[in-house]
């Protein structure tokens, strides 16, 4: 008789056998699933432009516009971290590109987001017409805007101050740049990279606004979202649905924490620089279920193999052992080549943007926009300096007690998602009441949604500070400024400058709401570039909207290149960590 090839059972190895784990964490797969199916369902439905879009401020809604926003953010923070990755490392790897790619980025975070939407949102229509989905990605690239820069300033530090010991230990064992870059600069910049992507996705919640409430060929678009539902609480002056949506903003941050940042925390703490035995580390539940759920290791394991597959592909070929070094060639004229072409661009750019603008704006007028400028960079730095002596000693302190992150994590998030706009009655009111100057009472407006920044990447640098560096500082009796002096400052400076830059080109475009703000039929304007950009736009007069952009730009690059450029060139030279 001839044996069956089917087996009469089919049993399943250990390994493979579900546990008490999968019984928690299949529910939660099933309903990721069910909500990300559901939800982009509902964001590709067909639409026309001028159809009405419905939308109530009934609290029982927050919900779904709270699904539909957190899909946008969650979009838009994919779409960042792949820019980052790769914009970042070619920033870094390439001196040439490093001077093309770099003052693009400052220029791309100084342009106002409504900026990008006004310019974006009617080719995205077109490319899905009949459908919503041309407006919601529209929204998304708003918010991809608002994201990306501070992760890849992040990425790019993190990739220049790698410790000296580790590029050293990945030549030796003959790392291809490919291994090298899975091995070696991921997971050292993965730690700071996760506390801004934190920060990106709170500091989106201040462009939520903007991104949902589009205005496309004289049509108000409102897509469902907490955005939306914001802005038709402010029109409405109805001030228990804007309590709804920040309760609403609340539990979705405190959802996301959870879900998402608690467990990559957790997880990045493996990557750290150093550890020690008898840490603090941080802890995640999910991350725990994740980690001994079998049904998660068997849908992970195809995606690891081939992840691992693809590391010995790229390898190098030969070491090159034995063979003599090759004598470097002097390529200085290709610098000062590529340094021409590049002024020659500048150039040529700048003329046809100053032949445009001189169609509608006189000399004088050029001049007094810089004058503005200027008032508005005196502003941010102040702002700057104030934000930077309270919250880098609280960073310092929270960072150096991992528990204590924990627990102040999502009071940091809701605090830096929390939209500045809401803030703008109180601070009208106040101003009227006790006849405060609009020069300097709107100005703390311009940093209460960026100074977050600065806080962020301070918690992540102090705490990637080695343990090996503190205890010598306690070997030593360091104590008090010295040991700030000697050790602390020296081993966040690289973070704080990340967060400082952030912060200063967020406070810049920030400038544009808050240096002319309303409430109701009350409308206050302070001097400064910001209003002189916010009034261009409601006119739309597209020539001062022009000389008003190229002038933020200019001054956000000559920041950048003067002070924050040479402070990252000191945090790589002489403050690295090895």
């Amino acid at each position: 008789m001839r044996p069956s090839i089917i087996p009469a059972t089919i049993s399943f190895g250990p390994e493979l056998r579900p546990s008490a784990w999968d019984l928690v964490a299949l529910p939660l797969v099933l309903a990721l699933v069910w909500l990300l199916a559901f939800g982009g369902t509902q964001m590709s439905t067909p639409y026309n432009l001028g159809d009405p879009l419905p939308m109530s401020l009934d609290p029982g809604d927050l919900p779904y516009y709270l699904l539909r926003s957190g899909l946008r953010m969650g979009a838009g923070l994919i779409c960042s971290l792949v820019f980052t990755l790769v914009y970042a490392t070619l920033a870094a790897k390439s001196r040439y590109a490093e001077k093309i790619l770099i003052p693009i980025l400052d220029v791309l975070q100084s342009i106002p987001i409504l900026g990008f939407l006004s310019i974006t949102v009617t080719g995205f229509i077109a490319m899905f017409p009949g459908n919503l989905l041309g407006v919601e990605c529209a929204a998304i690239f708003a918010i991809f805007t608002s994201q990306a820069w501070n992760m890849t300033f992040s990425f790019y530090q993190s990739l220049r101050t790698i410790p000296h010991d580790l590029q050293e230990a990945a030549d030796m064992f003959h790392l291809s740049p490919w291994q090298r870059f899975w091995r070696l600069e991921l997971p050292f910049a993965m730690p700071p990279l996760i506390w801004n992507m934190m920060m990106s996705v709170s500091g989106g919640w201040f462009f939520v606004v903007a991104s949902e409430a589009i205005t496309v060929s004289g049509q108000n678009i409102l897509l469902p979202g907490i955005g939306s539902y914001i802005s038709l609480a402010i029109a409405d002056k109805n001030l228990a649905a804007i309590g709804w949506a920040i309760l609403t903003m609340l539990i979705g941050i405190l959802i996301y924490d959870q879900l998402l940042f608690r467990p990559l925390v957790a997880w990045a703490d493996k990557f750290k620089f150093e550890t020690t035995p008898g840490e603090d580390v941080p802890e995640s539940r999910l991350l725990t279920i994740m980690q001994r759920s079998r049904l998660i290791q068997a849908l992970s394991g195809g995606p690891g193999l081939l992840w691992n597959a693809s590391l010995p592909l790229f390898r190098r070929r030969s070491d090159n052992l034995g063979k003599a070094p090759s004598r470097r060639r002097d390529l200085g004229w290709m610098d000062k080549a590529w340094n021409a072409v590049l002024a020659v661009v500048a150039a040529y750019a700048l003329i046809r943007v100053g032949e445009f603008v001189r169609t509608e704006v006189d000399l004088d007028e050029v001049y007094h926009v810089f004058l503005l400028g200027l008032a508005t960079a005196i502003r941010v730095i102040v702002l700057i300096a104030l934000a930077s002596v309270v919250w880098v000693p609280i960073g310092v302190w929270i960072g150096l007690r991992p528990r204590w992150a924990q627990t102040v994590q999502p009071i940091a998030q809701f605090l830096a998602a929390f939209p500045a706009n809401l803030m703008f009655p109180v601070a009208v009111i106040v101003i009227l009441k006790f006849d405060l100057s609009v020069e300097i009472w709107t100005s703390p407006l311009m940093i209460l949604g960026t100074q977050w920044y600065i806080l962020f990447n301070v918690i992540a640098g102090a705490s990637a500070i080695p343990t090996d560096l503190k205890d010598a500082g306690g070997n030593f009796g360091l104590r008090g400024w010295l040991k700030w002096k000697r050790l602390i400052l020296p081993a966040i400076f690289p973070s704080y400058v990340t967060g400082a830059i952030t912060a200063s080109g967020g406070s810049w475009n920030a400038s544009i709401v808050s240096e002319l703000v309303s409430w109701g039929d009350t409308t206050l304007t302070a001097t400064g570039i910001g209003a002189y950009i916010a009034e261009a736009t409601a006119k739309g007069d597209f020539p001062r909207i022009a000389l008003g952009i190229c002038v933020m730009c200019l001054f956000v690059m000559l920041f950048n290149r003067q002070i924050w450029r040479r402070l990252y060139r000191l945090a790589e030279e002489r403050w690295r960590i090895d």
